[in-house]
């Protein structure tokens, strides 16, 4: 069984830990197996690993190392079935839905291949005194990529194949809960030629992102997941001088003006607010219409299309969206239902109600309106299948709202009104927005990344930023005199001039 094991050096290894976790199929309850945690010394041994190969692998030439990249592209789609069936047996969301997911992971890759030209340093001729200045990217060397369980494939290849492509050795620590789809991952980039050592996974809980963190030969460390946790990981790594990117929490908001397409509104609230459970950073968490009549409308096209989302078991071909994670996730989810009612929202549709009685973690699609944003519903980011409707009566009121959460991941704005777009996407500090577009997650060679307690460092994902978070930049003057010629030994004191 995938997952059971470390992956260290190109081949699956216990390691030296003693202690293991459970792994869950959410959509029936059961314990599938038990992964093995590492300890402090297994993730010295993979740093070891990785240090001596990634020496090796930086040496190789470009061309090589996207030989390495375009094949691994081939493989993932190859197995794209093989992938998806382990992501929706862990995690719990549908075969369709982790197909899509891994055709991003397909466009990570694809993204790697342009490593050369996102990479390319520059070059200045005779600055000062016959002297040529230029720069030099080259990899960090060891990277740290501590993926969440949501995105189990496509997040460790968003984090990785820029890092591998490059010239890095990487060291993926999964989420424990899902770790079966990283190691299949691992056998590809083996079956596409990448020198062992290169790629490592190391399962566990915090103590091994502790070791992780602390650890001196790994030099850089991409984070995704909660923003209590991403704070902890940035200021930790920053202090043991580390360069940390932290892509953390969200509470996007999905503003609605009268003047919107409010069928194409309702329709996009639904898919991006609930599809995977709800179990995305970049969900629509709650619909902001701008107006009664606005809300009352979206309302009563949102209510019957909430009460026929049907959840199921990830294979379930019928079911428009699986389990939640965990028990636990799904205690949490419960919770927060009862308390947006305790404190004064509408409970419209009930979702728990459609899962009585049921094995696994399954919780059905909720609505709450009337939110305010002195309750939860607003503050907190829930994981899970209840989104809310609030109601505000004027566009500058919206983006007040928008403004004044502590999260920046998403936003977007339904409208007709090209000025009342660019007003929202120019003021509403979000990193990522959408006009008339659901799900503003840009493409593969766009930057992706939040603003304020949504991301924690200046990197970016992908894109072009993520080329450079992973290398270093070197910069060099040099001058060659003629040969034989006169040269002036004298010694000058004052600070050098180009002049």
């Amino acid at each position: 069984m995938y997952g059971i094991d470390h992956y260290i050096g190109g081949t699956f290894s216990r390691g030296s830990g003693t202690r293991s976790g459970p792994v869950f199929n959410p959509s029936t309850g059961e314990e599938i197996y038990r992964c093995n945690y590492a300890d402090r010394a297994t993730v010295d041994e993979v740093a070891k690993v990785a240090v001596a190969a990634g020496r090796a692998w930086a040496a190789q030439s470009q061309t090589r190392r996207l030989q390495v990249i375009f094949k691994m592209r081939e493989l993932v789609i190859a197995n794209i079935e093989a992938l998806a069936e382990i992501t929706g047996l862990e995690h719990g969301k549908t075969i369709d839905d982790a197909k899509g997911e891994i055709g991003r992971a397909v466009e990570a890759l694809e993204f790697a291949t342009n490593a050369p030209q996102v990479t390319k340093g520059e070059y200045s001729v005779n600055v000062g005194g016959g002297i040529d200045t230029f720069s030099i990217r080259q990899p960090v060397g060891v990277v740290g990529c501590i993926a969440p369980f949501n995105f189990p494939v496509m997040v460790p290849l968003m984090m990785g194949a820029m890092a591998v492509a490059v010239g890095n050795a990487v060291v993926v620590k999964p989420s424990e809960r899902v770790p079966g789809a990283t190691a299949l991952v691992s056998e590809l980039w083996k079956k596409a030629g990448l020198p062992d050592g290169v790629w490592n996974v190391v399962n566990g809980d915090a103590e091994v992102v502790n070791a992780i963190l602390e650890h001196p030969s790994i030099a850089a460390i991409s984070f995704v997941g909660s923003t209590g946790v991403g704070e902890y990981i940035y200021q930790k790594g920053c202090s043991h001088n580390k360069r940390v990117a932290a892509y953390t929490g969200g509470k996007n908001h999905m503003v609605v003006m009268p003047d919107a397409d409010l069928e194409a509104a309702a329709a996009a609230f639904i898919s991006a607010g609930y599809g995977s459970a709800s179990q995305r950073c970049m969900a629509i968490s709650l619909l902001v219409a701008v107006g009664d009549q606005t809300a009352d409308k979206l309302r009563a096209l949102i209510v019957p299309m909430v009460e026929k989302l049907r959840v199921g078991s990830y294979n379930d071909k019928s079911a428009d969206f699986g389990p939640l994670v965990t028990a636990a996730a799904k205690a949490t989810v419960e919770a927060a239902i009862d308390r947006a009612v305790a404190e004064g929202a509408e409970l419209v549709v009930d979702g728990r109600v459609s899962v009585e009685g049921r094995n696994g973690f399954y919780v059905g699609a909720s609505l709450v309106d009337n939110v305010t944003t002195d309750m939860q519903m607003w503050k907190e980011e829930i994981f899970g299948p209840v989104r809310g409707m609030m109601r505000v009566a004027s566009l500058d009121k919206a983006i007040e709202v928008v403004n004044a959460h502590e999260y920046g991941n998403g936003a977007v704005i339904f409208t007709r009104n090209g000025r009342a777009a660019q007003r929202f996407y120019m003021e509403v500090e979000a990193g990522m927005q959408g006009v008339n577009v659901p799900v503003p997650v840009p493409v593969g060679h766009h930057n992706f990344g939040g603003l304020r307690r949504s991301k924690f460092g200046d990197a970016h994902m992908f894109g072009p930023d993520a080329a450079r978070f992973y290398t270093k930049m070197k910069t060099i003057s040099q001058r060659w005199p003629e040969p034989d010629a006169a040269l002036d030994h004298a010694v000058s004191m004052s600070f050098p001039s180009n002049g």
